[in-house]
């Protein structure tokens, strides 16, 4: 079974760490990406630009809206992912309370679904 980890940060949070702390981050979110290579439940993990650097597309009354970013009503952004290969809900579960992330951020576990047949 697929699931993915999202990473929801504070908008912000990243703004006020340091250069040394925003690196010990992200040399620790890459070293639990490797153990789950490692292990073979991983199959893509990213991080993701601040949401000042994203487009939002809707279509609203039949007319479509493009939307630059920041999204000021948007408190939290998604700050990245992990895809994983799963046996089950509580192995991503067990997986997500390993993730450094928990300490600066929520981690949100979602199955994955189809969207096609075929």
């Amino acid at each position: 079974m697929s699931y993915m980890l999202l990473i929801h940060e504070n908008r912000g949070d990243r703004d006020t760490r340091s250069p040394q702390e925003a690196l010990a981050l992200y040399q620790e979110m890459t070293a639990f990406a490797g153990e789950l290579a490692r292990d073979g439940l991983l199959a893509g993990a990213e991080s993701l630009k601040s949401d000042k650097h994203a487009i939002r597309l809707q279509e609203r009354d039949g007319e479509l809206q493009v939307l630059d970013g920041p999204f000021a009503e948007s408190k939290e952004m998604v700050g990245g992912f992990f895809l994983l290969n799963c046996e089950d809900r509580e192995q991503a579960l067990a997986i997500a309370k390993r993730c450094p992330a928990v300490r600066f951020a929520s981690v949100v576990i979602r199955e994955l679904a189809p969207c096609h047949e075929g």
